[in-house]
């Protein structure tokens, strides 16, 4: 799983980050969405996509494709 936020988009209601503020927290300045952690361990994924889905601005996105192999060096 991977965890996209638009901070352009977040209207800053602090859903995410009162929710699971292990993976989500807020810029201090304008109290927009960060992500904390990009890639959750498992354990919060169900927490992750609920909170997505409970966004009022529509900012979070979750991937939930396999995250992609590093690229071999050359």
């Amino acid at each position: 799983m991977r965890v996209v936020a638009d901070a352009g988009r977040c209207i800053g209601a602090a859903v995410c980050a009162l929710s699971v503020p292990e993976v989500f927290g807020q810029d201090p300045v304008d109290a927009t969405v960060l992500v904390l952690d990009p890639s959750p361990p498992p354990e919060a994924h169900e927490a992750v996509r609920d909170v997505v889905n409970r966004c009022p601005s529509g900012a979070l996105q979750v991937d939930a494709s396999p995250a992609s192999p590093a690229s071999p060096s050359i």
